[in-house]
């Protein structure tokens, strides 16, 4: 998939997250904090790519990039397996920790979850492609749904373009029109 559809992806499934639970009252920074984690999540599987935007987007990421790669064993490997997101997950709670005293009311725990579900959704979202995903790593099968790699999503192509990204945009309007009340609620909370 594209980052951008991963970026909407990760923050699709942010929503339905925060919709599906209890209410929670959440302070702004909090809210913010959690939505870049997420979308950071949302991207950090495509660390191991050279060619990724966060390696295009820094002076020497190209280089850096090559350097990640080899040591993450590719691209859809380490990153895009079970393994992957529970070592990332150590790997951004012990940053989190580390931020927390520069953070200040910002719930970091909110920002994790955040960060988990965004690298989660990306995990699902490439089982959808053609190339399928490493779940169970060292195991070196990758899973795709569906089981015909034929019928699979090409990443950038135009079931992607036409029929994923908008799909992702129509369930996100659907999502926040039918919460609008409760949303609201919660804003007009933190506000007054």
């Amino acid at each position: 998939m594209l980052a951008r559809t991963h970026d909407l992806a990760a923050f699709t499934a942010l929503g339905l997250v925060v919709v599906l639970q209890p209410e929670r009252t959440v302070t702004l920074s909090t809210a913010i904090a959690a939505l870049v984690g997420n979308l950071v999540g949302g991207i950090t599987p495509d660390i191991d790519q050279p060619t990724a935007p966060l390696w295009r987007n820094l002076p020497v990421g190209g280089f850096i990039g090559r350097i990640i790669d080899r040591l993450l064993g590719g691209h859809r490997f380490l990153t895009h397996s079970l393994v992957g997101l529970v070592l990332f997950g150590f790997a951004s709670h012990w940053l989190l920790l580390f931020l927390h005293p520069v953070l200040g009311a910002v719930n970091i725990g909110y920002v994790w979850w955040a960060y988990m579900i965004g690298m989660l959704s990306h995990l699902v979202m490439d089982t959808f492609t053609k190339e399928g995903v490493p779940w169970l790593l060292p195991i070196p099968v990758k899973f795709g749904i569906p089981p015909l790699k034929k019928l699979r999503i090409t990443t950038g192509k135009t079931m992607e373009t036409l029929l994923v990204f908008p799909g992702l945009v129509l369930l996100n309007l659907a999502v926040y029109i039918h919460n609008y009340q409760r949303i609201l609620e919660i804003l007009q909370r933190h506000v007054t």
